[in-house]
């Protein structure tokens, strides 16, 4: 039987694989320019695919020493993007400067699913699973 720290690996694997594989499909399919502050986002999100996929492999109990510093600044960097992007905090402070607006609306699904929402969600529930199974670890050694 899976153990319930593996399984929220796992979760945590599929949703950092399929955010990243979701950002090249808008990029390279759909042909949607990414903007600066998506360009960091993807910095912290593609190593995590690697980095989980690891830890599982090697069934390491310090994932979150790892892991968590890169989806943590991920999940800041949303969190600043998203608050630019609904116009909560002004867009004088933002740093797209050039190319690609911060603030571009390229997609929006169900009237409010953005590209960025869908980032500050992967994060979110990457640092939640990640925190879970540091939990989950601490318990089982138990």
């Amino acid at each position: 039987m899976i153990e319930i720290a593996t399984l929220y690996r796992y979760l945590a694997w599929v949703i950092a694989l399929v955010a990243s594989l979701g950002s090249l499909f808008f990029s390279e399919v759909m042909k949607l320019p990414p903007c600066v502050l998506c360009w960091y986002q993807r910095i912290a999100m593609y190593p995590l695919v690697a980095i989980i996929g690891s830890a599982i492999i090697l069934k390491d109990g310090h994932l979150r020493f790892y892991a968590l510093p890169l989806s943590g600044s991920g999940f800041v960097i949303s969190v600043y993007h998203n608050l630019l992007y609904y116009k909560v905090i002004s867009d004088s402070i933002k740093p797209c400067t050039s190319g690609v607006s911060c603030t571009a609306k390229q997609i929006e699904w169900l009237g409010f699913i953005t590209i960025p929402l869908l980032a500050l969600t992967a994060f979110f529930i990457i640092n939640v699973l990640l925190l879970l199974d540091s939990r989950a670890n601490k318990l089982e050694r138990n």
